[in-house]
């Protein structure tokens, strides 16, 4: 099966660059997000179905703004740009777009003048949302407005011969009550698209890529037991059957009982060979002295790698590829052109350059949510394809400090407690994820027994999400919160304050470090 045509998201700053994406595999067809200054002949060489103007956070006007090449709407492909995007276009095609001061923020009422390709679907009054201080004053030549607002002369606009359209406000996010349906006319209607973006495909085009690339070579599968990494193995397996051997690395950096369920899961519903490899004291080591949290990742990602090298040579495997379940989240954070670098994920940003493996990545253009569709399409059972995330480093990255024994041992046992109170309140389903983290440099006065102390404190962070790129903190009960509390000053030692992260992401992350 050949790879899909890609709609590019052609990324100016936009704060929604990745929820457009998203938003277009949600109505079934491939998306990837590309930095705005790609050159045009990139693009074209990718033989896209259409193009996606982002939104951002410049004015066109500013010195040094990103702009836009102007070939790039004269390669015959349809184009939709997004409030900047849709200003950007405006202006290099000979429309006015000014500063004119009627700054449109939030939900804002909406009017069709002409429903056009996109609005067909939307009543001719309604509500969308608008992020703009600059103002379309007049379409370019060939464009017909299609929609208006008090404030926005040219809210939205078309020249459906040439395959142009733009619209100032945010079809992407559930604010515009209608929003995906105006994504979806631009994909079925101007691209021609069909909604083949599916679970069964994503698993065929996986599984043909994995057979071209590794042959009838021994491969090995890092297998964590959560959902990414499972799935990645199945699909590996589909593709190649007995020549998959998975290993699962006990680094010491995980949960109470968390590698015996691992490997218990692992027996039950997987027939693949699997090497169980206990390394606690090796990464403890390695982490010695360590507080740096980068650090802390390219450290574990290098001796991850060196423990499967090992195992390839002293087991006979001579396996060649490594399969890891590094998604299209990870490779954003980790930094490209088109994003900053906002923590490097061990298995992507902290891989030591002189690795002896080559890298079988089946899942890295998929977001978490997608991951989880393909696994259920596979048939892996419930409680591995909604497990909450973990991060690779484990309990590392939840240690503001040095790793030690006794902090490791201090944070395993507040997760415990959270994980829990979790449970009993019925709010697993709820969240995406829930954990402790401890601040491992940070001491504070407390009173226990009539007596001084002066101890770590812990952070309860949970959270919810659709795939972390963006994520809101849970409004967990007072109940709840005060029996965690309660539970983990008295169980855990060296804790004598408990406090809940009510950072949202943006502007914080997920994990602590």
């Amino acid at each position: 099966m050949a790879d899909p045509r890609p709609v590019l998201v052609l990324d100016f700053g936009a704060q929604y660059a990745q929820l457009i994406a998203r938003r277009v595999r949600e109505c079934h067809v491939y998306s990837e997000i590309v930095p705005f200054d790609s050159p045009v002949a990139d693009l074209a060489a990718r033989r896209p179905a259409g193009l996606i103007l982002s939104g951002g956070p410049a004015s066109v006007y500013e010195p040094g703004a990103p702009d836009v090449d102007e070939r790039l709407f004269d390669l015959g492909v349809p184009v939709l740009g997004i409030c900047y995007g849709q200003q950007l276009m405006a202006r290099s095609l000979g429309g006015r777009v000014e500063p004119t001061g009627a700054r449109e923020y939030g939900r804002t009422g909406f009017s069709i003048t002409e429903p056009g390709v996109l609005l067909g679907d939307l009543p001719p009054e309604g509500t969308v949302w608008m992020s703009h201080g600059d103002t379309i004053t007049a379409p370019p030549p060939g464009f017909v407005v299609t929609g208006s607002t008090d404030l926005s002369p040219v809210a939205s606009m078309e020249d459906p011969q040439r395959g142009l359209f733009g619209v100032q406000f945010h079809p992407e996010v559930a604010h515009t009550p209608r929003g995906i349906d105006v994504l979806k006319r631009f994909l079925y209607d101007a691209c021609d698209l069909l909604p083949e973006w599916t679970p069964a495909n994503v698993i065929e085009r996986a599984t043909e890529r994995i057979r071209l690339q590794v042959g009838d070579a021994q491969i090995l599968c890092a297998l964590s037991g959560g959902v990414d990494s499972s799935v990645a193995a199945l699909l590996v397996h589909r593709a190649v059957g007995k020549n998959l051997t998975c290993v699962f690395v006990d680094t010491g950096l995980l949960r109470i009982g968390e590698a015996e369920q691992v490997v218990a899961t692992f027996g039950e519903h997987f027939q693949v060979p699997l090497v169980h490899a206990r390394r606690e004291e090796l990464f403890l080591s390695k982490l010695a002295g360590v507080t740096d949290p980068e650090q802390k990742r390219r450290i574990i990602g290098e001796q991850f790698i060196r423990v499967f090298e090992e195992i390839a040579r002293t087991e006979g495997r001579e396996a060649r590829f490594l399969v890891q379940g590094t998604l299209y989240p990870d490779v954003i954070e980790s930094g490209s052109r088109t994003a900053a670098r906002i923590k490097s994920h061990h298995n992507v940003g902290g891989l030591p350059e002189d690795m002896e493996f080559e890298l079988v990545e089946p899942l890295r253009d998929l977001f978490k949510d997608e991951v989880r569709k393909v696994g259920e399409e596979l048939g892996l059972p419930e409680e591995i394809v909604r497990r909450q995330p973990f991060p690779g480093p484990g309990l590392a990255v939840r240690i503001v400090g040095e790793v030690t024994a006794e902090r490791l041992e201090a944070v395993r046992a507040a997760d415990r407690v959270v994980q829990e109170e979790v449970r009993r309140a019925g709010l697993v389903s709820d969240l995406w994820q829930a954990f402790a983290v401890l601040l491992g440099g940070v001491q504070s006065v407390g009173v226990m027994g009539d007596g001084r102390t002066y101890e770590h404190p812990v952070v309860v962070r949970a959270v919810t999400s659709e795939d972390a790129m963006t994520a809101d903190w849970a409004r967990l009960p007072y109940g709840v919160l005060e029996r965690i509390s309660s539970r983990i000053v008295a169980e855990v030692l060296g804790v004598n304050r408990v406090t809940y992260d009510i950072t949202s992401k943006p502007p914080g992350t997920i994990e602590w470090e």
